[in-house]
């Protein structure tokens, strides 16, 4: 299904600012760790003798009698990895029971990983791309070239192509994010498109692989893809219904009204720790309700992204 271009438009006069220094090979946007002599400063060192003195601070030698070099910071382009959950519980709502002009939760995936790649694709950043569900599906290492990156929107045209819940395809994100740990060996930023419904028993090893990313140094950004009215607060009408568990077939059968308090008690419980421990390992969390559109959320983060860094 080929992505509708009218949709990205309108992000296309934004840019996409890394947040931490990054590791890149062309002149960019973002900070480098390398230092040079460009265009911001970052520090003095002591003079040694012999070298230039192109750059030797001389107001500072009047005031102190000691020689000094200006070091500025290196502007550079990124490594982008986008991440996106391919398992079945990301398939929701099925095309069947959602509104024509909605997105379900890989639709609005795609879509807003299409948009930042359009974005990085302006700013020459490098951008890799990663697909995983019960084991990683997809993945592609950061390249800028123009072949690589119409190669990257005909893999998120294959993901729009699936419109049924892919049976049987569970979440594994603990191990899929410490593989992409492995992989992505420079400093780079990590976008992660999820619902984060990991098996309840793996919460601990799912931060671990978070803090995984971070101890590589690199930046992450988590989105957090839900159906707020139904996954969060069982916006349901007051009847009976049979909940069936789209990735493991399990079903429970419960009255709406019944259960709404409890259900809704146990994910602002399971909420609350994510964005605990995503603040404790410096991790960017965006609630992306997919009832408020990929438009919105992907404007007013970026806009707030641009103002902080």
């Amino acid at each position: 299904m080929p992505i509708d271009q009218h949709h990205i438009q309108a992000l296309s006069q934004l840019e996409f600012h890394a947040r931490q220094v990054v590791e890149g090979f062309l002149a960019g946007l973002h900070k480098s760790p390398f230092h040079g002599f460009s265009v911001e400063f970052a520090e003095h060192r002591a003079y040694n003798p012999g070298e230039s003195t192109r750059h030797i601070d001389w107001k500072l030698y009047a005031r102190t009698d000691k020689l000094f070099v200006k070091r500025y910071e290196e502007e550079t382009n990124l490594r982008c990895q986008l991440v996106i959950d391919a398992s079945s519980s990301m398939y929701y709502p099925e095309t069947s029971e959602k509104a024509p002009k909605q997105f379900n939760k890989i639709e609005f995936a795609t879509y807003a990983a299409a948009a930042l790649i359009a974005l990085l694709r302006k700013q020459r950043d490098a951008v890799g791309f990663t697909v995983f569900a019960d084991d990683v599906l997809i993945t592609e290492e950061a390249r800028s070239n123009a072949v690589h990156l119409r190669h990257l929107m005909a893999e998120l045209e294959k993901l729009l192509s699936t419109t049924a819940p892919t049976k049987d395809k569970r979440t594994n994100a603990v191990d899929a994010l410490h593989d992409i740990a492995r992989r992505t060996h420079r400093r780079s930023l990590v976008v992660l498109f999820s619902d984060m419904m990991d098996n309840s028993e793996r919460s601990a090893e799912l931060f671990d692989a978070l803090q995984h990313l971070r101890y590589n140094k690199h930046d992450v950004i988590l989105f957090h893809v839900v159906d707020r009215k139904h996954e969060l607060e069982l916006g349901f009408e007051d009847r009976p219904y049979t909940f069936v568990d789209v990735e493991s077939g399990a079903q429970v059968k419960a009255h709406a009204a019944e259960v709404r308090a409890e259900y809704k008690a146990a994910m602002a419980a399971y909420w609350h720790e994510l964005k605990l421990k995503c603040g404790q390992y410096r991790i960017e969390l965006v609630e992306a309700d997919i009832n408020a559109g990929f438009e919105n959320i992907l404007l007013q983060f970026l806009l707030k992204r641009s103002r902080l860094y």
